[in-house]
């Protein structure tokens, strides 16, 4: 307990509130110090003792960046748990790491930037790994079960302080600092923003991240939201974090304002407290800040509400209180019970697709385990380094036995030939200094990486024979024999360096171009083709290389021999998490790789007991037809292989449900851009197709009986209870899903919509009874027309069920709700943003700090429809609000034009609204129709008596 003495200053006082210790410690500080407490690093003020303290430390499923940590599943595959109390203990264990690791190394922070509650829209997206669910309650109810492990248990103390990203609607990595999501009114509160509000509301979140995109043409980092709805979720401090280069962003990219000042001070204002731009330098941030309160942009007390969200923080973590902080002396890392968790998460993510009766394997089988992802574990961007590695062969290994599992990994062999005969030569293990050598004299992968005093690529007369694989789109890596990827330094030359292809830019992937009649090979990390020169291979200025593909043998035919000697084979494919669908690089397609699919298709031509195991950040369009069985992991960790190999061998029973909805063909999704999921149908929730898999789907060894649904609605909430029993022969857990639907809806709403789940794990025979809390307000929707959530009286079903598709119970029960009015035109008149329906509309920003607008997407007119709109008595005239120059025209039910007005000439700018007006008649109640064509923005449509 902290002793407290006359000399010390109330800011260190355990036993005052909070409060009055920030109120205490920011009277002590001085502008300048409290200016510099604004970058992500803020720096010491050594003359109250304040240590430096650095905002951001990454943990999406476990601590990375910061070196060998305990590494679970992605957090796509903590969402295919659908196990709220295992992600909450997932999310302590981080935390632990995250408070062992600091106490070693002062560079690790305890505000940790996760989860990403983004729901995952849209299955192309690059990011897709690192989302929960396109469900925005699976992906809240997950996130608040990490934010309550990452904060712990204590009530005054957090472990860590856990900032959630990234706000707000944000699922594209195509040009994604440019680009503006356009979100209506219904898919913000009902979709995206409600993913984020039920982790505030609990009390387990720090803050947020805003998105490097726009939303409804408005910065994130400038949005209104934050003040708007974030923090009127709770009362405690909140801390808004920028994403890293966003701030600059502002001007440089997205060219939002003409200063650096003022775009700073915007940023200040709409809510950022700590700004994450150009790395560890603080100089050019605090210099924006000092202009910006020079210009009378900003004032102190500006800084100060900045700071204090700050300060709010660091109390919370203990840093004033090391001998009352109960997290100080934590040194939990890598326990027994961390690995154990690890293991846990990675079995209940596994997702068994399709069975027609190959799983579980037969104890005495002969297996082929082939395939590009067979002998891997592959990390990802937000990654840790991994203590420990179980890839599904050595997982297979361990538990059949070696000598019943082969091995095939399916890559292509090949030489390169130069233009005058010579082979690319990679220098031997024997060449390689031994300062990169370990204990044992084994290669160390992390001292190789990026290395330039390794030996680069050379030719000989017979060359070495390089393992290539092609991910899709002709992306290519190539690997030595001795399992180092070649890789580019800054240098400019081409060396075996790399343990595996990563980095923020990737330097280990390359490009094969038809040249004459030879091949020319880019490095796309570079952008520059290959040449061989006196000093070894390197990037080229000019004069590229030509080579010749000399092919010793392909991937499917190695897949073919070792298939046709097995009793079951295991094709393993997916993605490598750093190349065709990642931070910055959205996916195009779908489809398999084709080289995998090569592979896939040897394997079962050589033999019909085929399965498919998926390992990847994201869903593919499969054929399950031809293949015994169908298996999904996200990328699962340091255990994924003894994970997947008891699935495989039936000591665990499979019970992982897909987090998002599994299209069959490119052709089901909207495009990549288009945020409108009601307009656009897109996921499980408006999705009108037939899925490859549905939204919630995963089998199980054993089998499941529903029954005794019953339902008791109070008055607030609706009470579901039924009985689940495992009438098969194992014990399994069994994910019991409840959905709700609107039966007569007056506005389109989701064809069902998840209301709540629980896993539990049942033996042969047993059965439970579960009981469901449903609030009514999970049943609101959105009414534009009043601006507020609104309960519709009529039928809602009830549907008990497996996945989204496989309902076993349902019942319908009638609620009073409150019933819809007219919208009350004559005084409030349309704001324009709030239509019911759209076609060709993109919504813009008002102006720069609040309000929407919109406007026709480009080359297009813009159509508008607004429902029930009560002209009471009658009306005599119409006026819009409107900005740049075009033609607005109003007509009523479809008929006739009630009013049109054009603007010309245009305004003087995109905020430069003018207000024009005419003459028009109508009375009584209409749907209103409003067309509009050329660059013009619409902000209010009204009406005068």
């Amino acid at each position: 307990m902290t002793v407290r003495t006359p000399h010390t200053p109330p800011f260190r006082d355990p036993r005052l509130p909070f409060a009055k210790r920030v109120d205490d410690l920011l009277a002590r500080l001085t502008l300048d110090e409290k200016v510099s407490f604004l970058h992500q690093f803020a720096p010491a003020v050594p003359r109250l003792d304040v240590a430096a303290f650095r905002t951001g430390q990454e943990a999406l499923h476990g601590v990375a960046w910061m070196g060998p940590a305990t590494v679970f599943p992605q957090a796509v595959g903590l969402g295919a748990t659908w196990n709220d109390d295992l992600v909450r203990r997932i999310g302590e264990a981080v935390s632990h790491e995250v408070r062992a690791m600091r106490a070693r190394d002062d560079r690790v922070g305890l505000n940790v930037w996760a989860p990403v509650v983004n729901p995952l829209r849209h299955p192309l997206w690059g990011r897709n790994e690192e989302g929960y669910s396109e469900d925005p309650g699976l992906t809240s109810a997950i996130a608040v079960a990490y934010t309550r492990g990452l904060r712990g248990g204590h009530p005054t103390y957090w472990r860590t302080a856990p900032v959630l990203k990234h706000w707000l609607a944000h699922n594209n990595e195509t040009r994604r600092d440019t680009t503006s999501s356009s979100v209506r009114p219904r898919v913000l509160h009902e979709y995206d923003l409600r993913a984020f509000r039920a982790a505030v509301a609990a009390g387990a979140v720090a803050g947020v991240m805003p998105a490097y995109n726009l939303v409804n043409g408005r910065p994130n980092h400038v949005s209104p939201y934050l003040r708007e709805q974030l923090r009127a979720w709770t009362d405690e401090e909140l801390l808004v974090c920028s994403d890293a280069c966003a701030p600059s962003n502002l001007v440089d990219s997205e060219r939002y304002f003409a200063t650096h000042e003022e775009a700073t001070a915007a940023a200040l204002l709409a809510g950022v407290d700590s700004f994450t731009d150009h790395g560890t330098d603080p100089t050019k941030i605090v210099a924006r800040v000092r202009g910006a309160l020079d210009q009378g942009l900003l004032t102190e007390a500006d800084v100060d509400t900045a700071v204090r969200r700050q300060l709010s923080v660091r109390l919370r973590l203990g840093e004033f209180d090391p001998a009352d902080d109960p997290h100080a002396a934590t040194e939990d890392f890598d326990t027994p019970e961390h690995r154990a968790l690890a293991q846990e998460a990675a079995e209940q993510a596994i997702v068994l697709l399709s069975n027609d009766g190959l799983l579980p394997l037969a104890p005495d089988a002969r297996i082929a385990v082939v395939g590009l992802l067979a002998d891997e574990c592959k990390l990802d961007w937000y990654s840790g380094t991994l203590l420990h590695r179980s890839t599904p062969l050595e997982g297979l290994y361990d538990r059949f036995g070696a000598e019943r599992v082969e091995f095939a990994e399916g890559v292509d062999r090949i030489r390169l030939r130069t233009a005058d005969g010579a082979f690319l030569h990679v220098p031997s293990a024997a060449d390689v200094s031994d300062r990169v050598r370990g204990a044992e004299g084994a290669l160390d992968p992390a001292l190789l990486s990026g290395r330039t005093d390794l030996p680069p690529l050379t030719t000989d007369a017979t060359g070495t024979e390089l393992a290539l694989v092609d991910w899709g789109e002709g992306v290519l890596t190539l690997r030595a024999p001795d399992g180092r990827y070649l890789s580019v330094a800054d240098d400019g030359y081409l060396r075996a360096s790399a343990d595996q292809p990563g980095g923020w830019v990737v330097q280990e992937t390359f490009r094969l171009e038809p040249h004459g009649g030879g091949r020319l090979l880019r490095h796309l990390g570079t952008g520059r083709h290959l040449c061989v020169t006196a000093e070894g291979v390197r990037v080229a200025v000019e004069n590229p290389g030509v080579f010749e593909l000399v092919v010793t043998e392909r991937g499917e035919e190695a897949v073919a021999r070792a298939a046709g000697r097995a009793d079951v084979v295991l094709v393993v494919a997916g993605n490598d998490p750093h190349i065709n669908g990642r931070e910055t690089q959205d996916r195009t397609t779908l489809r398999l790789p084709g080289h995998q699919e090569r592979l896939l298709r040897a394997a079962r031509a050589a033999n019909r007991n085929t399965a498919l195991v998926l390992v990847s950040s994201y869903p593919y369009a499969v054929d399950p037809a031809p293949l015994r069985a169908v298996l999904w992991t996200a990328h699962g960790g340091q255990a994924a292989g003894t994970a997947l190999a008891r699935v495989l061998a039936g000591d665990s029973s499979p019970a992982g449900r897909l987090p998002q909805t599994w299209y069959a063909d490119d052709s089901d999704l909207p495009d990549l851009l288009d945020y409108d999921v009601i307009g656009s149908r897109q996921t499980y929730l408006y999705f009108e197709g037939t899925p490859l898999f549905p939204f919630g789907h995963g089998l199980s060894y054993a089998s499941f009986g529903y029954a005794d649904l019953a339902v008791r609605a109070g008055p607030d909430t609706v009470r579901v209870s039924c009985t689940v029993t495992n009438t098969g022969g194992v014990t399994a857990d069994e994910v019991v899903q409840l959905y709700t639907r609107a039966v007569d809806p007056s506005v389109p709403r989701p064809r069902r919509e998840l209301a709540a789940h629980r896993r539990v794990t049942l033996t042969p025979g047993e059965k439970t009874d579960l009981t469901f809390e449903v609030p009514l307000s999970a049943l609101e929707f959105w009414d534009v027309s009043q601006n507020r959530r609104r309960l519709e009286p009529g039928p809602y079903e009830l549907l008990v069920g497996a996945s989204s598709e496989d309902i076993r119970l349902r019942t319908t029960l009638t609620l009073d709700g409150e019933p819809g009015t007219p919208r009350p035109i004559l005084h409030h008149g349309l704001n324009a943003a709030d239509f019911d329906e759209q076609s060709g509309i993109e919504i813009v920003d008002r102006t720069k700090t609040t309000g929407d607008a919109v406007t026709p997407a480009p080359g297009r007119p813009g159509e508008l429809l607004y429902r029930g709109c009560d002209f009471g008595t009658g009306v005599t005239g119409v006026s819009v609000e409107v900005a740049g120059e075009g033609t607005v025209e109003l007509t009523l039910n479809g008929g006739p034009p009630l009013a049109a007005l054009t603007l010309t000439p245009p305004t003087s700018d995109l905020y430069d609204y003018t207000t024009l007006t005419t003459l028009a008649t109508a009375a009584g109640i209409h749907d209103v129709h409003v067309r509009l064509t050329g660059p013009l923005r619409l902000s209010r449509v009204g009406f005068t008596t």
